[in-house]
């Protein structure tokens, strides 16, 4: 149990289990994109400390890109309205494009970015969020990697953020008296 401020954190996923789940989606990856031109993508901030644990679990040539974004809405909702404030750096046509996202819960955010990413002609866009809060979904997205299903609770750690603190706890915790949604 750890604190943030005047709230408590309950180890949700444990440092091992997240590591261990890391390992098996990069093992999942590895086979699946054998031999094709992988470019990941971490939205950030969220995921940068998931993406660069995964893509030292995937056994391919890859190439890593960063994508910052913006949604519009309230501290607890989003609208689907996003703005880039942090682009890629390289054309990703032809290319075979993983997002990586810390979490998926109402699905626009993540809907947006697919449409976004498609524009540019890659060969493929696919998914792989650590973590996914379905009873928050409000438009259905594929996740094709997923880490851990989680009920609708405020979650912190291994890159989410409670007030930006808290993305360095090696696991995933919730934080207690913090509405998930």
């Amino acid at each position: 149990m750890g604190m943030t401020g005047p709230h408590r954190i309950r180890v949700m996923y444990s440092a091992e289990q997240v590591a261990a789940r890391v390992r098996e989606l990069g093992a999942e990856i590895t086979r699946d994109y054998a031999g094709l031109d992988l470019t990941i993508v971490s939205i950030l901030k969220g995921s940068f400390l998931f993406m660069a644990d995964l893509c030292r679990q995937i056994d391919l040539h890859l190439a890593c890109e960063f994508l910052g974004l913006q949604s519009y809405g309230d501290a607890t909702t989003t609208s689907g309205v996003v703005r880039i404030t942090s682009d890629l750096t390289r054309p990703i046509a032809g290319k075979d494009v993983l997002i990586v996202e810390d979490i998926v819960d109402t699905g626009l955010t993540m809907a947006y970015l697919q449409e976004f990413l498609m524009t540019r002609h890659p060969r493929s866009v696919k998914l792989c969020a650590l973590l996914h809060k379905p009873e928050r979904a409000v438009k259905p997205i594929t996740i094709d990697y997923l880490g851990f299903t989680i009920p609708n609770k405020f979650v912190v750690g291994f890159g989410l953020d409670y007030e930006q603190k808290c993305r360095n706890l090696p696991y995933i915790g919730e934080v207690e008296g913090v509405a998930g949604d």
